[in-house]
């Protein structure tokens, strides 16, 4: 499928933000910082880039902050008063998940290609916005204020699923986090490339395209 063929507003819009050097700056500024980081500690970059585990550490460590927000939205909507307590330590155990599982994002994001790096601004700001109101909501959960709790809950969820769709887009057509990182390189020829996927023929040079 190419550029002209996708009918997805969805994919349109995010590869509008891929192409777009509006979030240069901000990569920019950012992105020494980070590198600079990561290479006086090259063991915990190692960690954060998943090299034990021989991919991506990122993917697996999103599972757990997303699980409990879920859980924790589930009781909130269906558990009634005696699953509040419950809800709510879901939520603060999400909070608390979602700080390593960033860490391993920004190391990935930081080794990434200039459009990764543009989706991946977006993808941050999301995910700070949503952390932001999952502890928002923690706390006025224990302050009382448990309709506001619940209602802050439900709008950081929705940004979560912006969030997941752009975090997608990165490893699936962008190829985010390079091979290399991890493990041993792919047959994929740019880190950055959209519309690229590793073949399962290999003899077909072990690359096709979407």
């Amino acid at each position: 499928m190419t550029r002209t063929d996708d009918q997805s507003p969805a994919l349109r819009a995010v590869r509008a933000l891929q192409d777009s050097p509006a979030l240069d700056p901000v990569v920019e500024r950012v992105r020494p910082v980070v590198t600079q980081l990561l290479e006086r500690r090259p063991r915990l970059a190692a960690l954060l880039h998943g090299r034990p585990l021989g991919h991506a550490l990122h993917p697996l460590m999103t599972d757990a902050p997303i699980a409990l927000w879920s859980s924790a939205v589930v009781l909130d909507l269906t558990g009634g008063a005696s699953a509040r307590p419950h809800a709510d330590r879901l939520l603060g155990l999400g909070v608390l998940a979602a700080l390593p599982t960033s860490l391993t994002g920004l190391a990935d994001w930081s080794a990434s290609g200039r459009r990764t790096q543009r989706v991946g601004a977006a993808h941050a700001v999301l995910n700070s916005a949503a952390l932001a109101l999952y502890a928002t909501s923690w706390v006025l959960r224990r302050r009382g204020s448990r309709g506001a709790g619940v209602a802050a809950s439900l709008a950081a969820t929705g940004a979560v699923g912006v969030s997941g769709y752009l975090g997608g887009h990165m490893t699936s057509r962008l190829g985010a986090p390079p091979r290399g990182l991890s493990g041993p390189p792919t047959t994929r020829p740019t880190p950055d490339g959209d519309e690229v996927e590793v073949g399962a023929n290999p003899e077909d040079g072990g690359v096709t395209t979407a």
